[in-house]
């Protein structure tokens, strides 16, 4: 091969590398990102999770990042070894798909039909379609087909500039020699597994091996060694990706190791020893990308069928490999926010579905702070207030840690749907965060009121006591809402909220007569407009939270436009939610009974 057929060469391999990220990432966003979201889901089941693998890596073609997301969740803590080990086979087998799209190229026939299934045929016609779905569309859906048709048309593309450059080869007694070097398993196995750790890609390197097997030079002898050294070497880039991460993911990196290790030293024991028997004489005919594309997908499932049974003991091999040790410290302080890795950035989708499981974990710790807060009221204790500043600084670190996560996400390339999503959670965090500030307000009011021995009237602890109820029970609609995405739930929201700022006013009114009657204090006044202004803000808050879910589910983010519109007089529903939550938490139902 002269010097421009080997830069023929190194450009159809990266055209071949560029269309295959392209083509898997239409695919990933035609899909919302829902496999990957799936995979992060996954909490039981081995054959679920290797059915799983398997059709995640079929969708972004690539066994590597799929791996790479196993470790992930592994050092977050959300995924266990033995899932991960079930996801990993299915992964094996997953990546055979952009095998046989390739084979395609290897179909020599006379017949129109046969011929129009010959990329060099269609591809053009499939690009062409692209760029038109591209230019031409504003609909989403369609320009990411568009993008995958592109994608596919360049991918081919540059396996036919790869195949065109090494056809003189075919006459190069150099090159002939070499195969035959490679006839020796060992040194194919070798061979293939340095190429693929190099490209870091197991389904460009049987590219490659495909595009050489059109020169008619590469007998199957040569070919199946190098295939399993492939599935050896994609293990480079899972093994690079656990450096620095938990014990745990370490041992996921080396489970995928070790699959395809054994895998390879068990096969190429047995069908060796079968050739000395029988003499397989396949092997010294030349192969064919097809033939390639069998051998790929039979010898992943075959291993995959065969140590399927065995997922605990390659469990504890990789844990006896990686082993823990006394001097061990944990590599996350924060098992919540150890969600956020950074593996995930690589797979949008993912890390927004990461941000969204964090996101629930930071309001739960600022609901909780507003409702320990709240007890105090009734019972001051030093104690609970110190835990009410904990969960305060909590979401102060939540805020930092997840907003700076969700906007490295949101640089990346993203769906719609996932932009839209990250443009609410960063409206979320801002508000859940300054719920737990008012949360740490009012621990200051109770403890001004618990040291200096100060307590209001009967008639005023009664009201403070319906608007904190009524507080309580709009922080647990909000959080139940965003917990199980009950629009329903949301409804009840605002008219609460109109209802606390009611009582906010009345609370006010009524602590200006007695002050009036010498019934109150100006000093427990302060304190008093404190407590209710922070009550009142904490219920706007929620309703931000609730107006911003409801927005993002209709596909817009105008809060103020629908607040004002849900609110009109018009609008029934709000009416009659409103009148329920008014008759619920009434002062004159209060003063009744403070009196009965």
């Amino acid at each position: 091969m002269d010097l421009l057929g080997f830069l023929s060469l190194i450009g159809g391999l990266a055209l071949f590398l560029y269309g295959m990220e392209v083509m898997g990432k239409g695919l990933t966003n035609l899909s919302g990102g829902r496999m990957e979201a799936l995979l992060s889901k996954l909490t039981s089941g081995r054959l679920s999770a290797v059915f799983l693998g398997l059709a995640v890596t079929a969708v972004i073609q690539s066994s590597s990042a799929t791996t790479v997301m196993v470790v992930g969740f592994v050092n977050s803590g959300i995924m266990g070894l033995t899932q991960a080990a079930g996801v990993i086979m299915g992964a094996n087998i997953g990546t055979t798909v952009t095998a046989w799209l390739i084979s395609l190229a290897g179909i020599e026939s006379d017949g129109l039909f046969l011929q129009l299934l010959k990329p060099s045929t269609f591809s053009p016609v499939l690009a062409a379609a692209g760029v038109v779905m591209i230019l031409f569309s504003k609909s989403k859906k369609k320009n990411d087909i568009g993008t995958i048709l592109i994608g596919f048309a360049v991918l081919m593309y540059g396996m036919e500039t790869m195949s065109g450059s090494v056809e003189p080869l075919a006459d190069d007694p150099t090159f002939t020699h070499l195969m035959t070097a490679f006839t020796n398993p060992i040194l194919g196995v070798i061979a293939g597994a340095v190429l693929t750790g190099i490209i870091q890609s197991s389904s460009a390197s049987v590219g490659i091996l495909q595009a050489l097997c059109l020169t008619g030079t590469v007998p199957y002898s040569v070919a199946i060694p190098v295939i399993m050294g492939q599935n050896i070497g994609t293990c480079v880039t899972a093994l690079i990706s656990a450096i620095g991460a938990s014990k745990n993911a370490k041992r996921a990196a080396m489970i995928h190791l070790y699959f395809n290790l054994i895998g390879v030293i068990i096969i190429s024991a047995v069908f060796y020893v079968l050739n000395s028997v029988f003499s397989f004489d396949f092997l010294n005919e030349m192969a064919t990308a097809s033939g390639i594309a069998v051998f790929h997908s039979l010898f992943n499932v075959t291993v995959t069928v065969m140590l399927f049974p065995f997922l605990n003991q390659l469990v504890r091999l990789a844990a006896w490999t990686v082993k823990d040790s006394k001097e061990d410290t944990p590599a996350v302080t924060d098992s919540d926010l150890a969600l956020l890795d950074e593996r995930f950035l690589n797979q949008p989708a993912v890390a927004v579905e990461q941000g969204h499981e964090v996101l629930l974990k930071m309001a739960r710790k600022s609901m909780d702070a507003i409702h320990i807060s709240l007890e105090l009221f009734e019972n001051y204790n030093p104690g609970t207030s110190s835990e009410v500043e904990k969960l305060e600084n909590d979401t102060d670190h939540y805020e930092d840690v997840l907003g700076t996560y969700l906007v490295r996400a949101s640089e990346r390339e993203l769906s719609a749907k996932d932009s839209e999503r990250i443009s609410v959670y960063l409206q979320n965090i801002g508000d859940l965060e300054r719920i737990a500030d008012h949360a740490i307000n009012l621990v200051h009011s109770f403890a001004e009121m618990n040291q200096k021995k100060l307590s209001f009237s009967d008639q005023a602890r009664s009201e403070i006591g319906v608007i904190i109820n009524a507080v309580n029970e709009v922080t647990t609609l909000t959080l139940n809402a965003m917990t199980d995405n009950n629009l329903d739930e949301l409804s009840d929201i605002e008219p609460l909220e109109q209802v606390i700022d009611y009582l906010t006013r009345t609370i006010r009114e009524h602590h200006i007569v007695r002050l009036r009657e010498g019934k109150c204090t100006m000093e427990l006044g302060y304190i008093l407009a404190d407590i209710t202004t922070n009550l009142e803000r904490v219920s706007d808050h929620c309703s931000n939270l609730a107006s911003s879910m409801i927005m993002a589910d209709n596909g817009g983010y105008d809060t103020h436009e629908y607040l004002t519109r849900y609110k009109q007089t018009s609008n029934e529903e709000f009416t009659q939610r409103y009148k329920k939550m008014s008759d619920k938490y009434s002062l004159e139902n209060s003063l009744t009974n403070l009196k009965s």
